[in-house]
């Protein structure tokens, strides 16, 4: 087993637990974050029955003392993070009914976790990641976002309606792409991932139409996050391949 550190953003459940669990079969430190500080441990403490190296520090994406303190910590007890996943998110407009189809506090309260979150977390971590002799960053986004998909009426995403969730989504695509640029002569690569429709919190009312199961999904995050060196940096992938933008 390699020593590779890796850190996942609402790693406590769903997707983000079966993400570091299938990460943590490849590394030899999975680093869970978590919003609730008693479900955090919980969640690392399963993975370390489980026979995985599994810790748990509390952050809140959307307090960025609280990710600064949390970067400072993994600085402390590990050096660098090798590989760094956003996995944090958000989607209210799933079971809140908007006051018009822009409603400003959706936008404010989606954009809060699903893009601003991530760009303090890549802010505060990004000079760790710049430590791992082959550093990778996975932005777990939403093919719902892909500008191509929701003007495409062949598209199955077409006639969703989601404009906060989508709109934060495809700003964070445009992150993973300006990222890309900025790192082309580094080690690190970076890539947008959409996981699919997956049977987790995130889609309470429709949870059980979701086909995806969150291991399943894991999948998909774990090949972006284990990319081999002469793999391109700046993609945007699903299950079956690359997504347009």
């Amino acid at each position: 087993m390699s020593m590779n550190i890796a850190l996942v953003t609402g790693g406590n459940r769903g997707l983000g637990l079966a993400t570091a669990r299938r990460l943590a079969r490849d590394c030899g430190q999975v680093i869970i974050t978590s919003r609730d500080a008693d479900a955090g441990v919980e969640a690392a403490e399963r993975l370390t029955r489980e026979g995985y190296g599994a810790i748990s520090i509390t952050m809140d994406v959307t307090d960025a003392d609280s990710v600064r303190k949390a970067a400072a910590q993994v600085d402390r007890d590990f050096g660098r993070v090798d590989i760094l996943i956003n996995n944090a998110g958000i989607l209210p407009e799933a079971t809140n009914d908007p006051a018009e189809i822009v409603d400003l506090a959706m936008f404010e309260q989606t954009f809060a976790t699903n893009l601003i979150g991530p760009v303090a977390v890549l802010e505060a971590f990004l000079p760790l990641v710049r430590r791992s002799p082959a550093g990778r960053i996975v932005n777990v986004t939403s093919t719902m976002g892909s500008l191509a998909d929701q003007t495409n009426p062949e598209s199955p995403y077409f006639s969703t309606v989601m404009p906060a969730y989508q709109a934060s989504k495809s700003a964070l695509n445009s992150v993973t792409i300006a990222l890309a640029k900025q790192l082309t002569d580094t080690s690190v690569k970076v890539t947008s991932v959409c996981p699919g429709f997956v049977q987790t919190d995130l889609t309470p009312i429709n949870r059980e139409q979701a086909p995806v199961t969150a291991e399943a999904a894991a999948e998909v995050v774990h090949r972006a996050a284990t990319l081999p060196d002469s793999a391109a940096s700046g993609t945007f992938i699903d299950a079956d391949g690359v997504v347009a933008w």
